[in-house]
């Protein structure tokens, strides 16, 4: 029978201890009170560390249950201006277009899934200091309250830098990109581009430069978690430069002028993140080597 023993919960054994509490004040045994006792960080992860996979999971499941009604709720409010939010995206296309020239749909439901699938990215664009609130509120239990102060930071220049690389890329790369490849056009094709495969296009797009500008962020973990320093990344700056332009190759389309428009900006933002890192660490040391002088 003992193989079919459950395993006591979190509740339970909280519930567990203020009866063995009660019972000691009883027989009069000091206990430590509230006032008394502090948990310190270490209890709190073997806490957390005793809690079944499963309450885990419901835990998860909960956060993410409210991460899709948040984007469900703003994908209904935004239903309605779905072909308006299309024009929206398609205006530097149309600009660029020859006169006689327009976009055309070669599936029939294109007219309709390239409008909704546009809503559905722009109300999880929105929804997203939304959705890394939720993904704090489960993983903050189990940090330390150094690695707190320094999360929260992260997170609100995440979403900054996340907006500022998706509006990089809509008004300045996608002009300049969509240009270049018109410019380059036979005279005796007339380009008429597909709303879908644009939609495709201009979302790649914009994914790619939201994610660039997070390298700052990305650079500043890896340094303060001491998996690379300061002095190997200056060190190997050279083939990180080198790197930054085979990644554009790779990632956007097959002009010079995409590659260039993301690789010069990720120099620029590993650059910033280094810069970033030097002023922290300086901070940090300035008051050990305070304290020490005065001793």
């Amino acid at each position: 029978m003992g193989l079919f023993k459950r395993k006591k919960s979190r509740q339970e054994k909280i519930m567990d201890s203020d009866i063995a509490g009660a019972d000691n004040t009883d027989l009069g045994v000091d206990t430590p009170t509230d006032s008394a006792y502090e948990e310190s960080p270490t209890d709190v992860l073997s806490t957390l560390g005793d809690m079944p996979i499963t309450e885990h999971l419901i835990e998860l499941r909960r956060h993410l249950i409210k991460i899709c009604v948040a984007v469900l709720v703003i994908f209904l409010a935004l239903a309605g201006f779905s072909r308006e939010l299309y024009n929206l995206l398609s205006d530097p296309l149309v600009a660029q277009l020859p006169a006689n020239s327009t976009m055309i749909a070669t599936d029939i439901t294109s007219n309709f899934m390239a409008p909704i699938r546009l809503t559905v990215f722009v109300a999880a664009f929105l929804a997203m200091p939304y959705i890394l609130y939720q993904i704090w509120s489960f993983v903050a239990p189990g940090l330390y309250k150094k690695e707190k102060r320094i999360a929260i930071p992260v997170l609100l220049s995440s979403i900054i830098l996340f907006y500022a690389g998706v509006a990089f890329s809509y008004f300045i790369v996608l002009k300049g990109v969509l240009k270049f490849f018109i410019m380059f056009a036979p005279q005796n094709v007339l380009p008429m581009t597909d709303i879908d495969s644009y939609l495709s296009f201009a979302l790649k797009l914009f994914m790619v430069f939201g994610l660039t500008f997070e390298i700052p962020v990305v650079t500043l973990l890896l340094i303060l978690t001491g998996i690379v320093s300061i002095h190997s990344l200056e060190d190997k700056r050279r083939y990180i430069i080198v790197g930054c332009f085979a990644v554009a190759a790779v990632v956007t389309p097959p002009d010079g002028v995409s590659m260039l428009m993301l690789a010069i900006p990720m120099w620029l933002l590993f650059e910033l993140g280094l810069l970033l890192a030097k002023i922290l660490i300086k901070e940090e040391q300035t008051p050990v080597l305070s304290t020490t002088n005065k001793e």
